[in-house]
């Protein structure tokens, strides 16, 4: 063997031996680099003879072309076996079934506003749904908060680029009070003339806005608002309409109520509405889920009754808060994340 075959079989070797096509280029560089061993003998020809470097031109140059042979059949065989890797680790097993489009699942706030409609159906409450987008009049002075009144700081509000035939700015309304008195207007109206009317028994779910944004709130939220008006719907009723609601919602009769004295502009007396439960993870805690009251006799003469004759209760809870509790929710912010591996549990 010579000694130009003997490095054919020195590149053969050093090819075959790189794992990978980096190593393979740094091998490839030793013999056909600027610097490589084939480029060595093409520059010794200026030493030889001019009667020899014809035929050991052509010899090196049958050199070179034997070792880029061997350098591109290991570059294929190094770029197959890629390939062939590739493919074994994303290979598809058609024996397997195929993947199906996941099904949908109302929202646990939704959940929890379809169980209140249908408890209080069951009681004999109709359901009210209005406009989000409100007047002054509705969201405001007809609940007993005229313009200028302190009681409106607490709901420091939304305010759109509209006005009402009064003239004032229409806001997002900050609780869902308006749709009874919207209600209560409409039934009065169908009902005029008519000794004795009969009882309104309304709840009103939906979205409300203020201006509150904290890990226990949010700036849009959901309420439900209840209006219980008759000629002798006393306090008694509300308490044992309440006591009803929870001990269906919880289904458990392991809870007390309590009613504690509080303030709101629409009702008189007012107070807010705690539950505790006896047992499990929330044992003794007094957790306030509602606020309440007899309804202010202004409130029921904008009504356009008779606060004489009509006398009755009303109330608000916040279905966030009863869904926390229901289903062992501890953040508020999970509600309105959109992260489907929380929703997914209530599909």
């Amino acid at each position: 063997m010579n000694d130009l075959d003997q490095l054919v079989s020195a590149a053969q070797a050093e090819f075959d031996a790189a794992p990978t096509p980096a190593e393979l280029e740094n091998a490839k560089a030793r013999f056909l680099g600027k610097s490589g061993r084939v480029t060595d003998l093409l520059k010794g020809l200026a030493t030889l003879p001019p009667e020899q470097k014809k035929s050991r031109g052509a010899e090196i140059n049958q050199l070179k072309a034997r070792i880029e042979a061997a350098l591109q059949s290991r570059r294929e065989s190094l770029a197959e076996s890629e390939l062939q890797a590739q493919l074994r680790a994303e290979a598809l097993d058609i024996t397997l079934p195929g993947r199906r489009r996941g099904t949908g699942g109302l929202h646990p706030v939704s959940r929890t506003i379809e169980r209140i409609e249908a408890i209080f159906a069951s009681m004999g409450f109709d359901v009210a749904e209005g406009p989000e987008i409100e007047t002054d009049w509705m969201n405001f002075t007809a609940l007993n908060s005229p313009k200028n009144h302190p009681a409106r700081s607490m709901q420091d509000t939304f305010y759109v680029d509209l006005k009402d035939a009064e003239g004032a700015w229409m806001n997002l309304r900050t609780h869902t009070s308006p749709m009874q008195v919207r209600y209560a207007m409409a039934h009065a109206a169908k009902y005029r003339g008519v000794d004795p009317m009969p009882e309104i028994r309304v709840i009103a779910p939906g979205r409300t806005y203020r201006v509150d944004s904290d890990a226990t709130h949010s700036p849009m939220f959901h309420q439900c608002e209840g209006l219980w008006i008759g000629a002798n719907v006393s306090f008694k009723d509300l308490k044992v309409v309440f006591a009803d609601f929870v001990r269906q919602f919880f289904e458990t009769d392991d809870f007390d109520v309590r009613f504690r004295p509080s303030f709101f502009p629409f009702t008189e007396p007012s107070a807010e509405i705690d539950i505790a439960f006896r047992s499990g993870p929330l044992a003794g805690r007094w957790l306030e889920v509602a606020g309440s009251g007899q309804v202010h006799p202004n409130v029921v003469r904008n009504f356009g009754l008779d606060p004489e004759r009509h006398i009755g209760f009303a109330f608000g809870m916040g279905p966030d808060r009863l869904a926390m509790l229901r289903y062992g929710i501890d953040d508020l912010r999970l509600m309105f994340d959109g992260d489907l591996r929380f929703l997914s549990q209530f599909r």
